[in-house]
């Protein structure tokens, strides 16, 4: 569908509608860390908005956003020769936005970080990021970086003037150059859009107007400079607000303000430049759909749709090309990657900690060069598959300054070099002011501590034809397994192996080591880390492949979804008497003893039910039994109590309901299994309007 014909359907629906739909409960959807934004106001009572025109666009990825002349640069016609493998994208465009956010590399030189070539030798980080296949630099613009004496808020000071330097040298180096317009003094992101501090107090027409002079005098002097630009992100995800505004219509006038001045600045210069609107959180698909039906309700003017996607945080492949497709499809609008990125270790290089840890990694994906190399090939062929213009990776030279051993804050604070500064604590208090601090993205950069590029930096020039490297395994997925107390632990037999072509994943047969097995301590509770080594070729080297598995020593719970918390509780069987079952599994934090859910009861009659779960194949032994329970408005006539039947046997222990919070924990223990059959339950028998809720059931082995 064509952009003009949406356009004027949405506009038709707009006009018979008392609402914008998704807006009638008065906020917007948001991310799950942000707050909600407000929405007021309908369409057609923004005049100031819909004098807009809108121009028509499509979703050809072959457009005029990438660059047209000849790289300086040329990418391989075959696969090339490399120590990592990278898979083949065969049907992935060479016009493909292969980008780099470089906003940090002026402040990271600076600082004295120096940056090499594959071969060593010192080199600008542009000539060899384009000799890696980069051909788009993304550059943010912050509107005054600076406190009152002139210091620098960090993150890279990114000003106008750190822009046109950079950008000059992506463009030299054959690059096409986005410039991301935050609209703020410093980071704005779904949790802060903070207005600069100049446009305190403006009204929201002084706003738009200062906001496009604002962008129209940037984009002059870049263009000026001989910058080559090709894209304009016209906000920095902004789901919930920009430039201090949270009402829909607001933000839409701001932006509308800002499309205007890229495309006075695109006609004055005879270029083509694109107006980018970029978004965070994909796994949200109805709350993007939402942004994007008023957007278009607001006859916002823009031409991409950009997302960031994390794949630690963002969720699935599949997920994120229906989120793309749903862009192009239902919106005609194009749409790529404004900002991704993957680790290649977890280890902290200047002392500040890192955004991404050891508990971020997904299963897909190790701590590794090649792992690395894998995510951003993955993220790549998703995005060339959905159509998508391309990906940009985020702050790929954002590297350590100093050294990890020393205390590296007088650099930070002096160039700008870490994420904030201490100066940045007046303007956003509440973030920058309680943290502020080194670089906490240097284990995710594509060049090492040194800036020695990474292998994984070749990974754009490899997309198409892939690389030819030697079988090798890349990780091995770290087995856990967990023993019941005064039981023997059972290690696998053998261990999933993922290599660096993930088409030959296996498993693969392991030795543990049997001095460490031996001295796992049964007796009580405990974790330990048992060492072994894969038995493949490597196995007798020097070198063998190294493998380790957690054993958990603890006492095992044997009740199936004990909380309630899974949606399945099939397990459970309730029976009741009367025609109406007055219990439910209800979801309400406030009544559960852990969790969100728990087993609720109340009704208008009178009571009588039970829930139980039954075990056909428990290990012969001693059990014990508990769970937890609170309730009031039942007198001392009501029969309450938890049970356990073995064959005709039957235990049970009473229990009374002591008011709200006063959770009561009734218990039994001796339960002889001794042909692996028990039945475990809880029965109620209580008058009208009493109430309660159960959670927690715990069945554990003791003997």
């Amino acid at each position: 569908m064509k952009r003009k014909n949406l356009m004027t359907l949405l506009l038709a629906l707009t006009l018979v509608s008392s609402s914008l739909a998704g807006c009638s409960s008065g906020s917007a959807q948001t991310t799950p860390e942000a707050d909600t934004t407000a929405v007021s106001g309908t369409p057609a009572q923004e005049t100031s908005v819909q004098e807009t025109s809108i121009p028509e666009t499509s979703t050809d990825t072959g457009s005029d956003t990438q660059a047209a002349q000849a790289p300086i640069y040329p990418l391989p016609d075959a696969a090339e020769d490399a120590g990592i493998y990278v898979e083949p994208i065969p049907d992935i465009s060479d016009d493909f936005i292969r980008g780099m956010d470089v906003s940090s590399i002026l402040v990271e030189e600076k600082s004295g970080v120096k940056y090499y070539s594959a071969d060593g030798m010192e080199q600008d980080v542009f000539t060899t990021m384009a000799q890696a296949g980069v051909n788009y630099a993304r550059i943010r613009v912050w509107n005054d970086p600076y406190d009152a004496d002139g210091n620098g808020y960090g993150g890279g000071n990114n000003d106008l003037a750190t822009a046109i330097e950079l950008g000059k040298r992506a463009t030299a180096n054959g690059m096409k150059v986005c410039i991301d317009f935050h609209y703020s003094d410093f980071w704005a992101d779904p949790k802060k859009q903070i207005c600069p501090k100049a446009w305190e107090g403006m009204s929201l027409e002084e706003k738009s107007n200062t906001l496009y002079e604002f962008t129209k005098d940037s984009l002059t002097q870049l263009l000026d400079a001989g910058v080559d630009v090709g894209m304009v992100q016209v906000g920095n995800e902004t789901n919930n607000g920009m430039a201090g505004e949270t009402q829909i219509p607001n933000i839409a006038q701001l932006m509308n303000a800002g499309s205007k001045a890229v495309r006075e600045a695109a006609q004055t210069y005879s270029k083509e430049i694109k107006v980018a609107l970029h978004y965070t959180d994909a796994t949200d698909f109805d709350g993007l759909d939402s942004i994007m039906y008023k957007l278009a309700s607001f006859q916002v003017d823009y031409d991409i749709f950009a997302l960031s996607y994390y794949p630690y945080w963002h969720g699935t492949f599949e997920n994120l090309q229906n989120v793309m497709a749903n862009i192009q499809d239902k919106y005609g609008k194009e749409t790529l990657i404004a900002e991704t990125a993957y680790c290649y270790t977890t280890e902290d290089t200047d002392g500040s900690g890192n955004s991404v840890n050891e508990g971020d990694l997904i299963d897909a994906y190790g701590a590794t060069v090649q792992s690395q190399s894998t995510a951003l090939r993955d993220v790549c062929a998703t995005a060339s598959e959905a159509g998508a213009l391309g990906v940009f990776y985020w702050e790929g030279a954002w590297i350590t300054v100093g050294d990890v051993n020393a205390d590296n804050s007088p650099i930070w604070e002096e160039f700008g070099s870490g994420w904030a500064s201490s100066y940045a604590a007046d303007y956003d208090p509440n973030d920058a002011g309680k943290y502020y601090g080194g670089c906490s993205w240097d284990n995710q950069a594509l060049f090492d501590a040194k800036g020695k590029p990474l292998e994984s930096l070749n990974t754009y020039k490899w997309l198409k034809y892939g690389t030819n490297a030697e079988p090798a395994i890349d990780m091995v997925n770290a087995p856990a397994v967990t023993c019941n107390i005064g039981a023997e632990p059972e290690l696998p037999e053998t261990v999933d192996v993922v290599y660096n072509n993930r088409a030959l994943n296996t498993s693969l047969p392991v030795e543990w080591y049997e001095e460490q097995v031996l001295n796992i301590d049964t007796a009580k509770a405990g974790t330990y880390e048992i060492n072994g080594r894969i038995l493949d070729d490597a196995a007798d080297s020097d070198n063998p492949t190294a493998v380790c598995c957690t054993v958990n020593v603890e006492m095992l719970n044997y009740v199936a979804n004990p909380s309630f918390e899974d949606s399945d509780t099939s397990m459970w069987t309730v029976s009741y008497g009367g025609d109406k079952n007055p219990t439910d599994f209800q979801q309400k934090e406030a009544d559960a003893h852990t969790g969100e859910y728990s087993f609720h009861f109340w009704s208008e009659s009178d009571m009588d039910f039970s829930i139980e779960q039954e075990f056909t194949d428990l290990e012969p032994g001693t059990y014990e039994l508990k769970a937890y329970f609170q309730g009031g408005d039942i007198d001392n006539t009501a029969k309450m109590e938890l049970y356990a039947s073995v064959g005709d046997d039957v235990a049970s222990d009473a229990f009374t309901a002591e008011g709200y919070g006063n959770w009561q924990e009734p218990r039994i223990s001796a339960i002889k299994v001794t042909d692996g059959k028990l039945t475990i339950g809880m029965h109620i028998q209580c008058k009208a309007k009493g109430w309660g809720t159960a959670d927690d059931f715990i069945l554990n082995k003791i003997d």
